[in-house]
């Protein structure tokens, strides 16, 4: 089946996915079935005409999906990643063939000078930055709360909240009114999940830092929103988590299969654009039907 025959009652299911893991981090190309991420369902309407956005965690899974959609609707885009040098120069190489610019940056967002040397090579490039994408996220599954370690305990906070805080801290100086920053959550910062505590608090983190930044910036006109993921299908899965929690991932959903990362560039696109002009401290749920209450 080609890309442009894919329909939501194509998708793979929760009962097409089979236990696996693969070495942290990795690799998009590695896992099977591979990610949808080729946004071949999107249809763009300009929505980012003449905006630069600025996206880590870009080189693989929702942030590949994102930097492809904002270039599409015509973005330049600058993504950050930290490990993966093959996902990144495909990401590249993905965003160019949309007939969009990518400027690939490789940075650690646990250092607050590494996030400022990314906003300030994007605008050197760019000339200026409108959006900012906070989409790195680490994650170890620990089957007992007891053998979650210091390092990784460390390691997820300052990557999945200090580098969202060190990230917005560099970008807010270069925006001005009208401007967006996108955060990425997950359900399970609302929800709990007994294997990954560590990674569960630093969203929910990330919910409640949405919310207060937004009331920090609204007096410039700056937007701050969150898209809310359920299960989605990325490197991440198979990279972090044992391979009976990767077999049948996303059945526990309404819908009975994981998203996919171009299901999840919708919501980016309308909350960094007009479109979500009145959209701001939101939470916006993508979960397909992964309850909050459940």
């Amino acid at each position: 089946m080609t890309p442009e025959e894919i329909t939501e009652e194509a998708r793979p299911m929760a009962s097409d996915f089979h236990g696996q893991q693969l070495p942290y981090p990795a690799k998009q190309s590695d896992v099977d079935p591979a990610p949808d991420s080729d946004l071949s369902n999107y249809r763009a309407a300009g929505k980012l005409t003449g905006k630069v956005a600025i996206i880590t965690g870009g080189d693989s899974g929702i942030g590949r999906a994102v930097a492809m959609a904002f270039a599409m609707e015509g973005a330049q885009v600058a993504i950050v990643y930290n490990v993966n040098d093959d996902d990144a120069a495909e990401t590249k190489r993905l965003v160019e063939g949309k007939g969009g610019e990518c400027l690939v940056l490789k940075h650690d967002v646990r250092s607050s000078a590494e996030c400022k040397a990314a906003v300030a090579a994007t605008v050197e490039r760019f000339g200026k930055l409108n959006i900012l994408v906070n989409d790195a996220a680490f994650q170890h599954a620990a089957e007992k709360f007891e053998d979650i370690t210091e390092e990784n305990w460390k390691r997820t906070f300052e990557t999945n909240i200090y580098g969202y805080f060190f990230m917005a801290q560099a970008a807010v100086p270069h925006l001005k009114k009208g401007d967006a920053i996108v955060n990425t959550g997950s359900i399970v910062g609302m929800t709990g999940l007994a294997l990954l505590v560590d990674y569960t608090c630093t969203k929910g983190a990330i919910h409640s830092f949405t919310k207060s930044l937004a009331l920090s910036l609204g007096d410039r006109g700056i937007r701050v929103n969150c898209v809310v993921p359920g299960p989605v299908w990325t490197p991440n899965i198979p990279g972090t988590m044992p391979a009976n929690e990767v077999e049948n991932f996303g059945h526990e959903v309404i819908l009975k299969r994981p998203g996919q990362p171009e299901e999840l560039a919708p919501a980016y696109v309308l909350l960094a654009s007009s479109d979500g002009s009145f959209m701001t401290g939101a939470l916006v749920e993508v979960t397909g039907g992964r309850l909050a209450a459940a």
